[in-house]
């Protein structure tokens, strides 16, 4: 009877943000520096990740060896995590986007832990439907929104616009080819929308080697106007011309004024009104 007291009280005392922030049986805690891998495509799975501080980037390369970004994650974000549903090899790889503090949790430690702390558990699975919903999220933003909605939405959620205790909304600066992949269209497009943001001073490059996002940036993405800024050019006195000049063509798929449309973007509301 003792023994199921202490028990209970153990579990009603556990804290998953504690045993997810300090080192233990299973547990130790990693530092990388600003570009080393963490690890890489093929790689045995050997656990999962938990990020104390700093941003990493998820890449995976075709057999063809094509390149492509998967996500850029941050400080409360868990990664490779397939082996505790049965994958032996990493499926990607990840890279310190900047100076890293990692947690690993070895994959025994970890499913101890959540077979006995349900609080450790239910916060686990929350994450992961989080994250489910973010991927079903970025697959109608695809079908559904034009390249420039889908370009201010990744820069938006990179650098976690309206995620509590975020002051600073900013992210590394990433090469152009990069944010490409992500958004799904040219380059030449991403240069141009990023030129035409930056005019009107929904982002900037004046903080050293990061990306400053404005909250304003959300303009664009609750715009009614298929996704393009002309209306926002013509009402703001800084921008330099009165008429925004059309994007390059994209190559392949509708244009963008041919796009279905819906009510709204997934994943980013309107918020702090």
């Amino acid at each position: 009877m003792l023994n199921q007291v202490t028990t209970a009280k153990r579990k009603k005392d556990f804290n998953p943000h504690i045993f997810l922030s300090t080192i233990g049986k299973g547990r130790d805690m990693l530092s990388f520096q600003k570009k080393n891998t963490i690890f890489a495509q093929g790689d045995s799975t050997d656990g999962l990740f938990f990020i104390q501080e700093g941003k990493v980037q998820l890449t995976v390369v075709s057999e063809a060896g094509k390149e492509a970004t998967l996500g850029i994650l941050s400080e409360g974000d868990f990664f490779g995590e397939g082996g505790l549903a049965g994958q032996p090899l990493r499926m990607s790889s990840a890279v310190a986007m900047t100076d890293c503090v990692l947690l690993h949790v070895g994959k025994k430690a970890m499913m101890h832990a959540m077979s006995v702390q349900p609080k450790l558990s239910a916060m686990f699975v929350k994450y992961l439907l989080k994250r489910n919903i973010r991927y079903q999220d970025d697959l109608v933003d695809q079908l559904f929104n034009s390249s420039e909605k889908r370009l201010a939405r990744v820069l938006l959620l990179m650098a976690q616009f309206g995620k509590e205790g975020v002051s600073e909304m900013s992210v590394p600066r990433l090469s152009q080819e990069t944010l490409a992949e992500m958004v799904g269209t040219t380059r030449s497009r991403v240069s141009f929308f990023m030129n035409r943001f930056r005019k009107l001073g929904f982002i900037n490059y004046d903080a050293g080697d990061n990306l400053h996002v404005h909250s304003s940036l959300l303009n664009v993405v609750l715009h009614d106007d298929d996704g393009e800024t002309a209306t926002l050019v013509s009402k703001n006195p800084n921008a330099r011309a009165n008429k925004a000049p059309e994007p390059p063509p994209e190559r392949g798929g509708l244009p963008d004024k041919d796009r279905a449309k819906r009510p709204s973007l997934p994943g980013l509301e309107r918020r702090g009104k």
